[in-house]
C-alpha cells in the first residue's frame, strides 16, 4: 500500500507543468481561446499605443535621447504648460471637494421633503461636456455679457469699466471644470459615507465628541479610500482637458499643445515627451493616492445590521440645504442655459451689450440638420457610438464572465489593464493612436498597404475612432456587468449544465438575461459618452466628412458669423441626446449609478 502511495505521488510530479497549470486554472480550450484574444485586443490596441510613445519620446535618431525633457525644465514656455494644468487640476480638485462633501452629508444625512428630487437635479451637469458650455457662459461673462448688461442696468457698473470675469480664461475653464465634474466626486462621496459604520460615530457621540469631532476622528478617515478614488478622477481629467482650454482660448496646457501639435501635423519627440509627462504625473498621482490610503486602516466591524445615521431636518437646517442646494444646481444649470440661449439668439447684433437675446429663433436648429457639417457628424458620432458599444459589450462581457467564473492566471492583472483606460488620459491614448497607426510607424510597413489605409487615422480615422470610444468607456461596461454577475447566484448556471446545457448555451440563456439591466446600463453609459467623448474626437478626426459632433462643434465655434450659433444648437441636440441615455441608465441602475465612476 507505501509503495503505491509513493507510485502515485512520484506520478503526479511527474506531470506536464501545462497540466498542473490546468488543475490549478480553469484553462480549458475555449477560455484559453478567449483570454488570448482579449490580450491582443490589450496589446494592440492599449499597450501597443502606450509604448510607441515611449519608444518615441526616449529612442530618437537611433539613441537613447533626454533632451526634449531636459528642455521642459529649461524652457519657460514649456515649464509654464505643466504648472498652468497642475493648477487647473489642484484648484478643479479642491472647488469640488468644496461643493461635493456638504452636498453629500446633506442628501445621505438629513431628511426633507424633495430629497430624491434633488438627488436626481445635482447629475445635470454630467449631460454637457464643459466645453460645450464654455461658448455660451463667455457672452454671460464677458466684458459686455449679461451679468455685467445687468450690472450697468442696476447702476452697480459703469459701461466703459466692464469686467471680463473670467480674465485670461484660467478662471472659467476651473469653474466649468468644477461645475462639471462635482457630481463624479461627490457620487464617490456618497458611496464612501455608505459604508461608514453608523454605530461607530454612534459610539463616539456617546463618549461626549462633539459633531466636528466625530466628522474629523471617525467619518473622514474611514471615507477616505472613497473620497479620493473621486479625487484622482477629477485631478485627472481636469488635469488633461483639451475642449474647455480650446474654447476660452487658454492656450498654455498641456492637452492644447499636444492638440497643436497633431493638427500641425508635427508628430515630433516633444510631443510624445509631453504625452510621456502627463501619463507619468496622473500615474504618480495614483500611486501617492494609493500609498497614502493603503498605509492605513479602514477596516470596519459590524456592518449590515446598522441603520443610517439620517435625521429629520428642522425648519432652520432645512433653509440652509435648500439655499445651498439651489444655488449651485443655479450655477450648474447655467452654461446649459447660456447654450440654449446662444443657439436661440438670430445674430450677434441681437444678444450686443443687452442682458438677454432681442429675438429668438429656431433657425439654427434647421441648420443643424441641414449644414454639411453638422448633421453628417450627427451621423457619424451615431455610427462610431453605436459600433463602439458592440465591441466594449463583447469585450466587457467576456472580461467580466472570466473574472467571476472562472480561476484564472493574472486574474488582478486583467482586471488592472481593463480599467487602465479609465486612469489615462484621453490626449495620450489619441495621441498615441496617431503616432503608431500612422502609415509611417514602423511596425506597419509590413502589412498589406489596404489594411493601413484602413487604420491610418489621417486616411480614414473611422475604425481607430470606434476603437478608441470603446477602450476608453470600456470599464464603466465591464464594473457594470461585473456587479451584475457577483450578484447573479453561479448555481442556475450549475444546474443548467448538470441539465446537459453547454457553457455557452447556459451564458446565453441563464446567465445574459439575468444580468441584462446591468448590461443594458452600461451599454447606454459607453453609447452616451461615446457620443460626447472630446479628445479622442478633436485629434483623431482631421477631415470634415469624419467629424463626430464634438469635433463639429470646436470647428463652427471657430468660425465667423452664424458658426458659433450652430455650434451651440448642435450642442443642445447632443445634450438631449446624452440626458435621455443618463436618464435611461439612471432608471435602469437605480441608486448604483456612482458605482460606475468609481476606480
Amino acid at each position: 500500500m507505501f509503495n503505491r502511495h509513493e507510485e502515485k505521488k512520484t506520478s503526479q510530479n511527474k506531470l506536464p507543468l501545462l497540466d498542473k497549470i490546468r488543475r490549478k486554472y480553469d484553462l480549458t480550450p475555449a477560455t484559453t481561446l478567449i483570454l488570448s484574444l482579449i490580450a491582443l485586443f490589450f496589446l494592440v490596441f492599449l499597450i501597443y499605443p502606450l509604448l510607441y510613445v515611449f519608444k518615441e519620446a526616449f529612442w530618437i535618431n537611433n539613441k537613447f535621447d533626454l533632451s526634449f525633457f531636459k528642455l521642459m525644465v529649461t524652457d519657460p514656455n514649456k515649464r509654464v504648460l505643466v504648472v498652468n494644468s497642475f493648477k487647473i487640476g489642484a484648484m478643479v480638485t479642491i472647488l469640488t471637494s468644496i461643493v461635493s462633501l456638504p452636498l453629500a452629508f446633506f442628501l445621505t444625512r438629513y431628511r426633507f421633503p424633495g430629497r430624491n428630487l434633488f438627488r436626481s437635479i445635482i447629475l445635470i451637469p454630467m449631460i454637457m461636456p464643459p466645453f460645450v458650455g464654455a461658448l455660451g457662459m463667455i457672452k454671460f461673462f464677458g466684458n459686455y455679457g449679461s451679468i455685467n448688461m445687468l450690472l450697468v442696468k442696476l447702476n452697480l457698473m459703469d459701461i466703459k469699466e466692464t469686467i471680463d470675469w473670467f480674465g485670461s480664461g484660467f478662471w472659467g475653464v476651473v469653474l466649468l471644470s468644477t461645475l462639471h465634474l462635482y457630481p463624479i466626486m461627490y457620487l464617490n462621496i456618497v458611496a464612501a459615507l455608505a459604508n461608514v459604520d453608523p454605530s461607530l460615530e454612534e459610539a463616539a457621540e456617546n463618549l461626549g465628541a462633539s459633531r466636528f469631532q466625530i466628522f474629523r476622528k471617525i467619518t473622514l478617515p474611514l471615507m477616505m479610500p472613497g473620497y479620493f478614488a473621486g479625487a484622482i478622477l477629477v485631478f485627472i481629467w481636469a488635469f488633461t482637458d483639451l475642449g474647455t482650454p480650446l474654447i476660452f482660448n487658454y492656450n498654455q496646457v498641456i492637452a492644447v499643445e499636444i492638440f497643436k501639435l497633431v493638427v500641425a501635423s508635427n508628430l515630433n519627440p516633444m510631443g510624445y515627451a509631453l504625452v510621456v509627462l502627463v501619463i507619468v504625473l496622473t500615474a504618480f498621482a495614483f500611486y501617492v493616492s494609493k500609498r497614502w490610503t493603503g498605509s492605513k486602516h479602514y477596516e470596519m466591524l459590524g456592518r449590515g445590521h446598522v441603520t443610517s445615521r439620517e435625521v429629520n431636518t428642522k425648519w432652520g437646517m432645512r433653509s440652509v440645504i435648500y439655499l445651498f442646494i439651489c444655488g449651485l444646481t443655479f450655477m450648474a444649470i447655467l452654461p446649459h442655459i447660456s447654450v440654449v440661449l446662444y443657439s436661440l439668439t438670430p445674430n450677434a447684433g441681437e444678444w450686443n451689450m443687452t442682458v438677454l437675446p432681442k429675438s429668438l429663433t429656431f433657425q439654427h436648429y434647421i441648420a443643424v440638420f441641414t449644414h454639411d457639417i453638422t448633421f453628417p457628424s450627427i451621423l457619424n458620432s451615431l455610427n462610431y457610438s453605436i459600433f463602439s458599444t458592440i465591441i466594449a459589450l463583447i469585450v466587457g462581457v467576456a472580461i467580466a464572465y472570466l473574472l467571476t467564473r472562472k480561476r484564472l492566471p493574472f486574474q488582478n492583472l486583467l482586471d488592472a489593464v481593463a480599467m487602465l483606460p479609465l486612469a489615462l488620459p484621453g490626449v495620450a491614448i489619441a495621441f498615441g493612436y496617431m503616432g503608431s497607426f500612422s502609415s509611417t510607424a514602423p511596425i506597419l510597413k509590413y502589412l498589406p498597404e489596404g489594411f493601413i489605409n484602413m487604420v491610418d487615422p489621417r486616411v480614414n480615422p473611422t475604425f481607430l475612432l470606434i476603437i478608441s470610444y470603446a477602450v476608453r468607456r470600456l470599464p464603466y461596461m465591464l464594473r457594470s456587468i461585473y456587479a451584475g454577475f457577483q450578484q447573479t447566484s453561479i448555481t442556475y448556471e450549475e444546474a443548467s449544465q448538470n441539465m446537459g446545457a453547454t457553457p455557452l448555451r447556459t451564458l446565453y440563456k441563464i446567465t445574459l438575461p439575468l444580468v441584462f439591466a446591468n448590461i443594458l446600463a452600461g451599454a447606454i453609459l459607453v453609447f452616451s459618452f461615446s457620443m460626447l467623448e472630446v479628445s479622442d474626437s478633436l485629434i483623431l478626426a482631421q477631415e470634415k466628412k469624419f467629424y463626430p459632433i464634438t469635433k463639429a462643434i470646436y470647428v463652427l465655434s471657430q468660425e465667423l458669423r452664424e458658426g458659433p450659433y450652430i455650434a451651440s444648437a448642435l450642442g443642445v441636440v447632443g445634450m438631449f441626446i446624452l440626458i435621455a441615455c443618463l436618464l435611461a441608465a439612471g432608471r435602469v441602475l437605480g441608486g448604483k449609478l456612482g458605482e460606475i465612476f468609481r476606480i
